[in-house]
């Protein structure tokens, strides 16, 4: 029944291009399997464990995708999240989630890269947290994993990843940044050499 709460989950639902109804709070029974956002007064009336409240979706887009998967997934699959990098002048990012793809972006700049992935790092709460680089650039992709691990104050695994079969596989895609973004997703189903990244704070 907020207008300023629910005009915020009806602009952000449009930006990520998911449907939803609107219904009111005596509307839902304790049957309905659907996700509900609504405010935490609201929720009193309600008898369910699938709610989002507003002040969640105050976080980035990809982030709220994420708890969306998360809230709906119910342990169907793990909790991992495998962030995958095309590094190059165009860079590829292609996140996955509870096994689902929440974002599939370009970036041209570094910095701006490394700063939306911290977010995505601190934002989503994976049991593992893997950063998958391909080895196409690894002038670029060494500088992201080392601003990477200055920015990111916590542990996470990284893989450097063989692109070549990859870049068999995208040949064709000629589309400006189509290419990049179906590389860096095909780099999140590919095994690399991993290590463990652990924050510079606990290593000295």
């Amino acid at each position: 029944m907020s207008g300023r709460s629910y005009f915020k989950f009806v602009n952000t639902l449009k930006h990520l291009k998911l449907s939803y109804d609107s219904v009111l709070p005596e509307e839902i029974t304790s049957s309905d399997k659907r996700l509900i956002l609504t405010t935490v007064r609201e929720s009193e009336k309600i008898q369910s464990n699938l709610i989002m409240f507003d002040d969640e979706f105050d976080y980035d887009p990809t982030i709220i995708r994420g708890k969306i998967v998360e809230k709906l997934d119910s342990g169907i699959h793990h909790g991992s999240l495998v962030i995958g990098i095309d590094p190059g002048s165009r860079i590829g990012l292609s996140i996955f989630y509870h096994e689902k793809e929440i974002e599939s972006s370009i970036y041209t700049s570094v910095d701006d890269l490394i700063s939306h992935i911290v977010k995505i790092l601190v934002g989503l709460n994976g049991k593992r947290k893997v950063v998958k680089v391909g080895n196409g650039n690894m002038k670029i992709a060494r500088q992201i994993t080392n601003l990477l691990n200055l920015r990111f104050c916590s542990h996470f695994e990284l893989e450097f990843v063989d692109e070549r079969k990859t870049s068999l596989r995208v040949r064709n895609y000629n589309k400006r940044g189509e290419r990049d973004k179906i590389s860096a997703r095909y780099i999140t189903q590919r095994e690399g050499y991993r290590h463990l990244i652990l924050p510079l704070s606990r290593i000295g």
